[in-house]
């Protein structure tokens, strides 16, 4: 049975078109509220949302939804993605809801769910819940109906939980650091994380009003922070989006270092205090750079398919801690059990406290090569893999890179579209070897 509401990240649109409408919501809730209660009598699920306006209206229908099935409801307010994954598992929660659509602009909104113990639900579990929602609703009767209540120091909890992530020798005193919310479920957690472990915090994107979340802020729109940094002479910049699981930092010197680099100093980092990093999980997107760096220490890089969500199960299969995305989807399951932008932020900046060193003189070994992506627009019909003049084109510039370069043909998943990514030391060699193969499928 394939999924017909939930994505590769929970469910999510456009607000006010189907699937994101009050009405179901309310049904979703009621539906997933059945599913626990098979397994528990009286099932207690926490709710968190970032800043968008309609945040409101989906939290209503969704404490409707699941009181009406008996579930009682502790709301959590404004609070990151990764904020209620922990507080999930700490509070001992039968269930973790989010409404967020992360870095997407207002307009849009979603629905995604975290387990008792703080992670991702798998695809059967998913399943299950929609084939509950085909069913009729079964109605609580007054004395079964669910209860609701306000956790009214959420966003503390939280705080203590991201602080307690950084080494207790350590301080980020004498730091100057401007922190992006993108106006979204961190504006009130990300500074004072930062100043109470000693950093003087200048803020940019922490004043939401329901309508500006990560509009020309936060990590898809990191040039603000990088302007920011330049204008209070910082030493850090960091950069979270909507819903605040992602991260991009930049340095002093207003250079902006995105997933991949940072994944490769986390591992860097654990090694130089003889720590085991048996291997690290990046995507099919991960710079090559990465892998032979990695591979200079002695590390493995295994590529997932592009999503944090794969990410995760490719290093939970393999029982590694260390994995992550070029977009700043960051995990350190030693850490915590999803991606969090702020305590991916923490453990770059706890390495170079610690070491002294800049983020430059970190990642030295890390020269990205540069990516050309070219997509092309399929023709209604086109079988694009059966193409033989794509294939010999890709064949020969395989050949040409040899292990100096890389080609990743793939299909988007949204839009009738190729994507023709091809990576090479030397920039002028990857745009004219993507460009050769994409004109073979212009061509077809």
């Amino acid at each position: 049975m394939t999924r017909k509401y939930f994505g590769t990240d929970g469910i999510r649109g456009t607000v006010g078109q189907a699937p994101i409408t009050p009405d179901f919501v309310l049904r979703l809730a009621h539906a997933v509220g059945r599913v626990l209660k098979q397994t528990e009598a009286r099932p207690t699920v926490l709710i968190g949302k970032d800043t968008r306006i309609s945040g409101y209206m989906l939290e209503s229908a969704l404490e409707s939804g699941f009181n009406s099935a008996g579930v009682d409801v502790v709301l959590l307010g404004p609070l990151p993605t990764p904020g209620v994954a922990y507080l999930t598992r700490a509070q001992r929660a039968s269930l973790g809801v989010v409404i967020s659509a992360s870095h997407n602009p207002f307009a849009d909104n979603g629905i995604k769910f975290f387990s008792a113990q703080g992670t991702k639900l798998s695809d059967a579990w998913e399943r299950e819940v929609e084939a509950a929602l085909e069913q009729p609703p079964v109605w609580a009767d007054s004395v079964n109906l669910g209860k609701a209540r306000r956790l009214d120091d959420a966003a503390g909890r939280y705080i203590e939980f991201c602080k307690s992530t950084f080494a207790n020798d350590l301080t980020l005193r004498s730091l100057k650091i401007v922190v992006d919310a993108a106006h979204g479920a961190a504006y009130h957690i990300a500074p004072k994380v930062f100043h109470e472990l000693g950093a003087e915090v200048f803020s940019i994107g922490c004043t939401p009003d329901g309508l500006n979340i990560n509009k020309d802020v936060g990590a898809t729109h990191p040039q603000a922070l990088v302007q920011a940094v330049i204008d209070h002479s910082a030493d850090f910049g960091v950069a979270l989006d909507g819903d605040a699981d992602r991260l991009q930092l930049v340095d002093g010197q207003g250079r902006l270092y995105n997933g991949d680099e940072l994944l490769y100093l986390m591992a860097d980092d654990r090694l130089g205090r003889d720590e085991h990093v048996a291997g690290v999980v990046g995507t099919l997107m991960t710079n090559m750079a990465v892998e032979v760096a990695l591979q200079a220490r002695g590390v493995p890089l295994v590529r997932a398919q592009v999503g944090d969500r794969y990410v995760l199960e490719e290093m939970e299969k393999r029982h590694w801690i260390l994995g992550g995305e070029g977009s700043g989807h960051l995990l350190a399951l030693d850490k915590h059990t999803t991606g969090d932008g702020l305590i991916s932020a923490l453990q770059v900046l706890q390495a170079c406290v610690r070491s002294g060193k800049t983020l430059a003189e970190l990642l030295s070994a890390v020269v990205l090569f540069p990516q050309t992506l070219i997509n092309v627009r399929l023709q209604p019909g086109q079988d694009w893999k059966a193409n033989t003049r794509m294939q010999a084109a890709t064949e020969a510039v395989q050949a040409e890179l040899g292990n100096h370069g890389r080609v990743l043909i793939r299909a988007s998943g949204t839009e009738p579209l190729v994507r023709v990514m091809v990576e090479a030391r030397d920039a002028q060699q990857a745009q004219s070897c993507a460009q050769r193969i994409a004109d073979t499928l212009a061509d077809n």
